[in-house]
């Protein structure tokens, strides 16, 4: 597999009607996808299908679109189908947006599609939200279940990411 891409990452703006064309898909990816891993037994937990579209969209189209994919997946899915739960919907809310946070500026910074980018777009996202959590739950057991369950998720996230990724064009 080659780890790197000379695919172009972009930067679309709160202005643009791409940006909103692009999000809205993100979204309903984000919305399909959780409906798809909860068939199994804690397949949320295991899967973390929440988070994938959001990397996709902030490391290969920016901040804005990320941001509105992190922020509106979670809240969607929440009211549609009580998933995540609302009591975790500040935690999610919160990682969601880190992991937009770090893909744009990671993305910005490279410049290219490249495998250990993604992966430490991961990494950064999952590093920060588990301290954010742990703050916020005060449980450090909680704190590390996306690590102790949700390990085969980052990694999803990571190579299906970067193939998603490459495959996008435009």
């Amino acid at each position: 597999m080659k780890t790197t891409s000379s695919t172009a990452v972009y930067s679309l703006s709160y202005r643009e009607s791409k940006t909103y064309v692009a999000a809205t898909l993100f979204v309903i990816g984000n919305i399909l996808l959780p409906q798809l891993c909860h068939l199994m037994p804690q397949g949320g937990l295991i899967w973390l299908p929440i988070y994938f579209f959001t990397l996709v969209a902030a490391y290969k189209y920016g901040l804005t679109a990320g941001l509105l994919t992190a922020i509106v997946s979670p809240i969607v899915n929440s009211s549609l189908f009580g998933m995540p739960a609302a009591s975790m919907l500040p935690i999610i809310l919160t990682k969601s947006v880190l992991l937009a946070l770090a893909a744009a500026f990671i993305a910005s910074k490279v410049r290219r599609v490249a495998l250990w980018a993604v992966a430490l777009a991961v990494l950064a996202y999952q590093g920060i939200g588990m301290m954010a959590e742990w703050g916020m739950t005060g449980s450090l057991t909680a704190a590390l279940q996306d690590i102790r369950l949700g390990w085969p998720g980052m990694l999803v996230q990571i190579f299906g990411g970067f193939a998603i990724i490459k495959l996008i064009k435009k």
